[in-house]
C-alpha cells in the first residue's frame, strides 16, 4: 500500500513541477525517477514526497537543487573510450567530406562529452569546420559546461580515456591546472553553442551531421524514447550518424527502419537515405 501511496505522490509532484516550472519528467521510467526523488526527499529532510511537492512549489531555488536529481550527472571525458576510437575510425572519414559540420551532443551534463568531441575534432582537422550544439535541460549544469573546470583528481582517468580513444596529443596540452582544478583551454569551446533543450517538450533547432546522446534514453520510456529518437532522424542529414549509449539501441524503437546499424558494438548508427 505505501509503495502505491509513493508512485501518486511521484506522479503528483511530477505533474506539479510540470505546470509550474514547464519541465516535463513525466515521462521519465518510473523506477529510476523514483529512486531518485527519494534521496532528494531525504537530502531535503522530507517525511514525504508530497512533502517535498509543497517545498517545490512554494520555493523555486528548490528546484535547481532537485533539478540535480532529477537528471542524470554522471560523465566523464571519453567516457567509453572505443566509442570514441569508433567515430575517429570510421565515422570522421564521412565526416571529412563535408565543407561545414554540424554536431548536436544532447543531453550534454557538466560538459565532457561536448570537450571529448571539441578535442576529437581538433586532433582530426575538423574543428574549424564544425559548430558543436550542446544541449540540456539543467541550467545549472550547462553553466558548468560553459565553465570547463573539473577536478584534478579526475585527470587521470580523463587522460588514459583520451588515449584508448585513439588520442593524438597529450590530454595536458588542453588544460591547465591550478589549485586543484583543471580548466579547459578556452579555444575548444569557441566552436560550442551551450543551449537550454528539452527532448521532452522541444523541436529541432538545426539540420546536423552527427547526434550523440548516450546514456539519456535508458531514463525515458518507450514513448518518450520514440519522440527522442524521431527528433535525432529530423535534426539528421541524409546518411547522418547518431550515436548512443552502450546500454542503449534504436531495435524497438518505431524508427528502427530509419536507421542502418553502422557500428554495431559501439551503438553507432547511420540514417538511411529518405526518398
Amino acid at each position: 500500500m505505501h509503495n502505491k501511496i509513493e508512485d501518486i505522490e511521484v506522479r503528483l509532484l511530477l505533474e506539479a513541477i510540470h505546470l509550474k516550472y514547464h519541465y516535463d519528467f513525466r515521462g521519465y521510467a518510473m523506477a529510476s525517477i523514483k529512486r531518485r526523488l527519494i534521496q532528494a526527499r531525504d537530502r531535503f529532510g522530507c517525511r514525504t514526497i508530497s512533502m517535498l511537492q509543497d517545498l517545490v512549489l512554494h520555493d523555486e531555488s528548490i528546484l535547481m537543487e532537485l533539478m540535480g536529481y532529477l537528471t542524470v550527472q554522471v560523465s566523464e571525458l571519453f567516457r567509453d573510450p572505443a566509442y570514441f576510437k569508433a567515430i575517429r575510425e570510421t565515422v570522421v572519414p564521412h565526416l571529412k567530406t563535408y565543407p561545414s559540420l554540424k554536431v548536436w551532443i544532447a543531453g550534454c551534463s557538466t560538459g565532457e562529452e561536448v570537450y571529448s568531441f571539441a578535442i576529437l575534432f581538433r586532433e582530426e582537422g575538423l574543428e574549424d569546420r564544425t559548430i558543436f550544439y550542446a544541449t540540456d535541460i539543467n541550467q545549472d549544469s550547462l553553466r558548468k559546461a560553459e565553465a570547463g573546470v573539473y577536478g584534478l583528481d579526475r585527470m587521470r582517468l580523463f587522460t588514459e580515456n583520451h588515449r584508448l580513444s585513439g588520442g593524438k596529443s597529450s590530454l595536458s596540452d588542453y588544460y591547465t591546472a591550478a589549485y586543484g582544478a583543471a580548466t579547459f583551454d578556452k579555444s575548444l569551446r569557441k566552436r560550442i553553442v551551450f543551449s537550454d533543450h528539452s527532448l521532452v517538450t522541444d523541436a529541432v533547432f538545426a539540420e546536423t551531421q552527427l547526434v550523440s546522446c548516450r546514456n539519456v534514453l535508458i531514463y525515458f520510456n518507450k514513448d518518450l524514447q520514440n519522440r527522442a529518437i524521431g527528433l535525432f532522424r529530423d535534426s539528421l542529414s541524409n546518411r547522418g550518424f547518431l550515436g548512443l549509449g552502450a546500454k542503449e539501441t534504436l531495435r524497438f524503437s518505431s524508427h528502427v527502419d530509419g536507421f542502418a546499424e553502422f557500428a554495431r558494438d559501439e551503438r553507432l548508427y547511420q540514417k538511411r537515405e529518405e526518398a
